[in-house]
């Protein structure tokens, strides 16, 4: 691809809104991992989801019984959705508050700590939440699948 050609792909609106498709599809997928990935390192350490309420105890998270098995069932079903782009702007909303959550009551040292405690990564995540949940999930999702299909409906004639 010469530089004019991409120059053109540049300045072509459908060529744009392919790349940032592409690129909501990449940080949807992104999020989706880091949160199902999150979610079974803490499953692991907690052996059940009643061990992660332990855990969340252990941290003086409240209502720890409820909250620990709650965020990990979140951060799956909600890294699933966000990977396939599912309810985009709620899950990324409800991602963020988590994040702050995190924040709050669990990753409490200064930023960029040496301890592996800082905020930086809840702090990103949360962030990135935030953008997907304004943004929505693209083209490559299944909200815009949903949301055209419903388009489509409201258009024909009863």
């Amino acid at each position: 691809m010469t530089t004019t050609d991409r120059t053109n792909v540049l300045r072509n609106p459908a060529g744009i809104r392919a790349i940032r498709d592409v690129v909501l599809l990449v940080g949807r997928i992104g999020l989706g991992v880091l949160m199902i990935g999150h979610a079974k390192l803490m499953y692991d350490v907690g052996g059940s989801l009643a061990g992660i309420g332990r855990l969340f105890a252990q941290m003086d998270i409240p209502l720890a019984s409820v909250t620990g098995p709650a965020n990990v069932l979140f951060e799956f079903v909600g890294g699933i959705a966000m990977i396939v782009g599912a309810v985009v702007p709620i899950i990324g909303v409800l991602m963020a508050l988590n994040m702050a959550g995190a924040w709050f009551f669990v990753h409490t040292s200064g930023l960029y700590a040496m301890d592996r405690n800082g905020p930086e990564l809840v702090i990103a995540v949360g962030l990135l939440g935030l953008v997907l949940a304004v943004t929505g999930s693209g083209r490559f999702g299944v909200d815009h699948l949903i949301v055209r299909r419903l388009r489509l409906r409201s258009r024909t004639p009863a």
